[in-house]
């Protein structure tokens, strides 16, 4: 927090930093879309849950894969909690 002050004003200003995640570049729908894959969703229900098409989360899906260079779901996933895109505990009871 910076505090300034002029005269009888303070003012404030005040600089929230977000202790934000590596994302890799991912988007908001990629990360909405790896926490659905990592609760075994399948293609179609994500399609249907998100109201976009099956094709869209296909390729959100292979763009994930390409962008964590991975081959398949199981690899996607353990790439995944390694770098910290999803919580450890993700899926636990």
């Amino acid at each position: 927090m910076v505090t300034r002050s002029r005269g009888n004003t303070a003012f404030q200003i005040q600089r929230v930093e977000r202790q934000h995640k590596p994302t890799l570049g991912l988007t908001p729908r990629q990360t909405q879309i790896l926490k659905l894959i990592a609760m075994g969703r399948t293609n179609r229900e994500i399609a249907a849950a998100l109201r976009i098409s099956v094709r869209t989360v296909e390729v959100h899906r292979f763009n994930l894969m390409r962008r964590l260079n991975v081959r398949n779901v199981a690899q996607l996933l353990r790439q995944s909690l390694r770098l910290g895109l999803l919580p450890r505990a993700f899926g636990g009871r």
